[in-house]
C-alpha cells in the first residue's frame, strides 16, 4: 500500500525485516512505541530513501507519494 515499496529491493528490504515479527500486528508495525527497533530503522531508511530520491520537501513528498497511491488504486 506504499507507492515506494513496489520497488523489488525496497520491498524485499521491509518485508525481510517483517517476516522476523510474525507476532506483530499491522498496527505495531507503524506504532512508533511498539514498534520492533528492527524494523524502525528500515522504515526509517525507506522514508531517507524517498525524500533523497525525489528531492523534495516534505510536504511535496507527501503529495507525490499520494499521486502515486491515487494511480496504484485505479490500475
Amino acid at each position: 500500500n506504499f507507492p515506494w515499496c513496489n520497488q523489488p529491493k525496497n520491498r524485499s528490504r521491509i518485508l525481510d525485516a517483517r517476516a522476523l515479527y510474525s507476532d506483530c500486528s499491522l498496527a505495531g508495525f507503524y506504532d512508533e512505541i511498539t514498534i520492533p527497533l528492527k524494523l524502525r530503522g528500515t522504515h526509517q531508511l525507506r522514508v531517507l530513501a524517498v525524500m533523497a530520491a525525489m528531492t523534495l520537501i516534505e510536504s511535496e513528498c507527501v503529495a507525490e507519494l499520494m499521486r502515486m497511491y491515487r494511480k496504484l488504486m485505479e490500475e
